[in-house]
């Protein structure tokens, strides 16, 4: 990575830090090391395909210090792997996917589109990340309104901040993926305009926001994705990122969480690792 594109993630971590309209506590320790990862546990309908996703994501894993929790969900083959599936992290900007949905899931209720100032919010939210634009519809929706959504979506593991700070949201690798399978599949909880729109925005990210999970994915597949990073105190940075790959034959969704990164580059690094990997074994589409 060059020391160009590490300064262009550096302002936007500034940007990132500012949760809620309050500014995240600096670091002033070093990160504590990664607790031991336990076994990364595969299932597939295919025949040796799970024993190797599990040797490949554990080798991409090797030598890396974060503390990973992740979720890959292959419905073509049908296919999942997960690690500390139910651990729970600081959200970081990933959270402004739960945000835009749940806005969708409440105008919903009422048979109504989004205001042009609300969709307006929503892009930038999603595409660039804009911390005033989440903040806004963050008190919009309502602490009331979002738990809401996240009972609708089942979302059973994720934790709203007791102070409201949007960024400090407690989720974890199994709701993001829940979250990642209602945007992506038909369902009961947001219909297909909704899914339409979230999925428009993601697959807008600008240029500067598409590290992470797209690492290594087909170049015939559409992506979709949404990232986070946020430095604290304790456990280092947290760098996230979450997508959706579809089209040409591909359907699956990958979501990795990071934290006890040492740097943003660190956990940028593990994400991308992961992800080479598990495109690698379930990225080629059968024609």
């Amino acid at each position: 990575m060059t020391h160009q594109r590490m300064t262009r993630y550096a302002r936007a971590a500034l940007g990132a830090a500012l949760i809620g309209g309050a500014l995240a506590p600096a670091a002033v320790a070093s990160p504590a090391a990664a607790a031991p990862a336990p076994a990364v546990s595969c299932e597939s309908d295919r025949a040796g395909l799970a024993a190797k996703m599990s040797k490949d994501i554990t080798a991409a894993l090797k030598g890396h210090r974060s503390t990973t929790a992740l979720a890959v969900q292959d419905h073509r083959t049908h296919t999942s792997c997960t690690l500390r599936p139910a651990q729970q992290v600081d959200s970081a900007s990933v959270v402004k996917v739960t945000v835009l949905a749940a806005l969708l899931w409440d105008a919903q209720k009422t048979d109504r589109r989004l205001t042009p100032h609300e969709s307006k919010l929503s892009t930038a939210m999603i595409t660039e990340s804009d911390n005033d634009a989440t903040t806004e519809l963050w008190d919009k929706l309502g602490p009331a309104k979002v738990k809401g959504f996240l009972k609708a979506a089942g979302m059973t593991r994720t934790a709203l901040d007791a102070k409201g700070a949007w960024g400090l949201t407690q989720i974890t690798a199994h709701d993001e993926q829940r979250l990642l399978t209602l945007v992506t599949a038909r369902n009961k909880v947001l219909d297909d305009s909704s899914r339409t729109f979230v999925l428009d925005r993601m697959r807008e990210v600008v240029p500067e926001q598409r590290w992470g999970v797209p690492a290594g994915a087909p170049g015939d597949a559409t992506v979709q994705l949404k990232n986070g990073w946020l430095e604290r105190s304790t456990h280092g940075w947290r760098v996230h990122s979450v997508g959706a790959f579809s089209g040409k034959g591909h359907d699956y969704v990958i979501t990795v969480l990071t934290q006890d990164n040492k740097t943003m580059e660190d956990g940028i690094d593990t994400i991308q690792a992961v992800s080479k990997a598990v495109h690698k074994d379930i990225g080629p589409a059968t024609r």
